[in-house]
C-alpha cells in the first residue's frame, strides 16, 4: 500500500500479555486473555484473512486478521471491516482514514490489536451522503 503512514505496532503490548500468561506467578489467566466477543469471532470467520503466524495460545494455524476502518471522510461507513484488496482501492478514493488490524483465533478466542496505520491520498473530501434507512422512513 503506497500511502501507508503513521504505523503503530502493538507488538510490545501483545508480548507483555503473552508473558503475563506464561509467567509462573500469573497476573493474567487464559479466560481473561481469550475473551473475544461472539460477534468478533463470527466476523473473523466470515471476513477475516488468514494470518501468517499461528495462534500464540493454542498454536493452531487458524489465526485470522480483521482490518477495521475508521475516519471522518468515511461517514456512515466508518467502523466497517475491509479486506486488503478493498483497502488498496480505498486509499485512492478517500483522503485519510485509519486502519486497525485485530488478530482473532476462533478456536481459543484469543484476540489482540496488532497494528494501527493511516491510509489515503491526503486530499480533503466530503463525507459520502447518508443513505436513508428503514428506521428513518418508519421511525
Amino acid at each position: 500500500m503506497w500511502s501507508r503512514r503513521n504505523v503503530i505496532s502493538h507488538a510490545l503490548q501483545r508480548r507483555a500479555s503473552l508473558e503475563a500468561l506464561r509467567r509462573p506467578a500469573r497476573t493474567l489467566n487464559a479466560p481473561e486473555a481469550c475473551d473475544a466477543e461472539p460477534i468478533l469471532v463470527t466476523s473473523a470467520l466470515h471476513h477475516g484473512e488468514i494470518s501468517e503466524t499461528p495462534c500464540p495460545i493454542c498454536e493452531r494455524e487458524h489465526l485470522l486478521n480483521l482490518n477495521y476502518t475508521f475516519g471522518d471522510q468515511l461517514g456512515m461507513y466508518s467502523g466497517r471491516i475491509k479486506s486488503t484488496a478493498e483497502l488498496d482501492e480505498m486509499q485512492n478514493n478517500v483522503g485519510e482514514f485509519t486502519v486497525r488490524v485485530v488478530e482473532v483465533c476462533p478456536d481459543c478466542r484469543w484476540n489482540h490489536l496488532i497494528e494501527t496505520y493511516t491510509l489515503g491520498d491526503g486530499r480533503k473530501r466530503r463525507r459520502p451522503r447518508r443513505e436513508e434507512t428503514v428506521e428513518d422512513i418508519y421511525g
